[in-house]
């Protein structure tokens, strides 16, 4: 079944260097490139990447890095018919160190993924009544992903809400959500404890599932993920791969997860298939150009 996927398109500046810098250092580092990013772009190439027909709504601006960001969307297949042109602001950016050791950090200027409103929520109405899944993260301005959550869940279309950039969330959101995706980071903002076991990521599970989600899966990196649904729970080891860059390894989880879940997948094997795409995309630079295609997903799966 297919698929949409409300939020940001970006445009990733790259940078890899020895180590992240701490506060007012300077390092020299050794390669820059550019790549199509934003987590809801990336995760709409992540599930077209695994086969499923997907339905972008976003902004980009009127600027060379819109044209690019929406012609990327094109070859990889994704409808782009809900992307709209903003003019008098730039596309999204965003500029990421990643150091020898894969870990990286973000910097993200909104652009034009600060304008998605009430006309991009109608936009994504329109077609709810093709799609299964909902794909939400939280790039563009939250009034926004509220008001698509709640129109998936009118349409009972699952919605899949990847917390991300970490900010507390309104009580009405949750209620709207059937599966939270946040890694550590997120879920430590949202519950108000540090999350870095499975037993922190347990007890945080269960504080949101009481604020009104259906399933929570905890995303932990190198560690695995934890999955609940207030009635089974279970962790999930991760894959062993070599990690060069983990830039949007929680989007191709995301994607996968979708995918697997719109095709009628049990939700246990379904984030096999996200941990799959995951680790996959860390093998590789950039966030668009490392999610893999199916028959990777499968053959880690199946191995």
């Amino acid at each position: 079944m297919p698929i949409a996927v409300f939020g940001s398109i970006n445009m990733d500046l790259v940078v890899r260097t020895p180590r992240l810098p701490v506060a007012g250092e300077t390092l020299l580092g050794h390669a820059f490139f550019t790549a199509p990013g934003g987590k809801g772009a990336n995760q709409a190439v992540a599930a077209a990447r695994l086969g499923s027909s997907v339905y972008m709504v976003g902004r980009v601006g009127a600027d060379v890095f819109g044209a690019a960001l929406v012609e990327s969307l094109r070859q990889n297949q994704v409808h782009t018919d809900g992307v709209v042109e903003t003019g008098g602001i730039s596309s999204g950016v965003a500029v990421i160190a990643v150091d020898d050791q894969a870990e990286n950090s973000i910097v993200v200027v909104p652009g034009a993924n600060g304008k998605v409103g009430s006309a991009d929520v109608a936009r994504l109405e329109a077609v709810l009544p093709q799609v299964q899944v909902l794909l939400l993260q939280l790039e563009v301005p939250l009034e926004a992903v509220v008001a698509a959550a709640q129109r998936a869940r009118d349409a009972q279309v699952t919605v899949i809400l990847d917390p991300a950039p970490a900010r507390e969330l309104p009580a009405d959101l949750y209620r709207t959500v059937d599966i939270l995706t946040p890694n550590e980071t997120e879920a430590s903002t949202l519950v108000g404890f540090a999350v870095h076991s499975p037993a922190d990521a347990a007890r945080a599970a269960d504080a949101l599932l009481a604020r009104g989600v259906e399933q929570v899966i905890v995303k932990m990196g190198a560690q695995g993920a934890y999955w609940s649904n207030g009635r089974e729970s279970r962790f999930f080891p991760a894959y062993a791969v070599d990690a060069v860059d983990t830039v949007a390894a929680g989007d191709a989880f995301n994607g996968a997860l979708a995918v697997a879940l719109s095709e009628g997948v049990p939700m246990p094997d379904a984030i096999w298939w996200g941990m799959a795409a995951g680790a996959l995309s860390t093998t590789k630079p950039g966030a668009q150009p490392s999610m893999p295609d199916r028959a990777a997903v499968e053959r880690l799966v199946q191995s």
